[in-house]
């Protein structure tokens, strides 16, 4: 499906890696409504990424988006929204493209907003003979996308960024991006119970999610402790409504 110029730079924005000002209010009005309460607890008992030798990334992937595809549906349900499970591609190999652009070498999974569809590399370092959290949580960020799209909170974001200077451009993406973080820190705390896992499993991934900050990078994303802040606000609350990074103070999205 083809993108327009400005869905192609957003999409890509969503997968590479001031002051106290306080910004716009929220681009949407109510986009977690009261009425829906918390995202919910699902059972998703782990799938290893490697038994006996042999890698089993799909495997695991697979299991992890059919508990969110059960968490988001269970909520949407309750707030009365519409909802249709993303389409999920998975490639043992980069494919030639992503979100209709040539595949950035170090991209490991994004959503394409055009077709509503997550991709995930089944290769590389973000998964490859992994036992922390990682994955998962990077499983549940890009289905946070979906979530936002569904929501209208990406189109309103979009208009946002067509008129925005290229200072405020970055600070909406990281927006847009630290508010994905949120709800997949949302998710990992509603299937905590089902996880075999220790605090000292949660610490490693605050620990892998604050390396993948963008302190020297483009600034798209956020500050490692930033990612890592908005991570365990979404998991201490429990609630999608603890996700409005939009009318946070500037310095909270750093």
């Amino acid at each position: 499906m083809a993108f327009s110029p400005l869905s192609r730079v957003l999409a890509l924005a969503a997968v590479l890696f001031s002051s106290g000002q306080i910004a716009h209010a929220a681009p949407v009005a109510d986009p977690f409504p009261e009425k829906a309460g918390k995202l919910g607890a699902v059972s998703c008992p782990e799938t290893p990424i490697s038994q006996g030798g042999i890698p089993r990334p799909r495997q695991y992937l697979q299991t992890v988006m059919k508990c969110l595809d059960k968490s988001w549906k269970a909520y949407f349900t309750r707030a009365g929204r519409d909802f249709t499970r993303p389409v999920a591609r998975y490639y043992d190999e980069p494919a030639s493209t992503m979100c209709g652009m040539p595949w950035p070498g170090h991209v490991e999974a994004a959503y394409c907003p055009g077709n509503a569809t997550i991709v995930f590399s089944l290769t590389g370092r973000w998964i490859e003979d992994r036992a922390d959290l990682y994955p998962m949580k990077v499983a549940a960020h890009e289905y946070a996308h979906h979530a936002q799209s569904l929501l209208g909170i990406r189109r309103d974001y979009e208009k946002a960024y067509k008129s925005a200077t290229d200072d405020r451009k970055r600070e909406l993406q990281r927006r847009y991006e630290l508010q994905a973080d949120c709800l997949s820190g949302v998710f990992l705390a509603g299937v905590w119970h089902s996880l075999t896992r220790t605090p000292e499993d949660w610490a490693e991934l605050r620990d892998a999610t604050r390396a993948s900050g963008d302190e020297d990078g483009p600034r798209t994303h956020g500050k490692g402790a930033t990612r890592v802040g908005w991570l365990q606000r979404g998991y201490r609350a429990l609630s999608p409504a603890a996700c409005d990074t939009w009318s946070a103070p500037s310095s909270k999205v750093s």
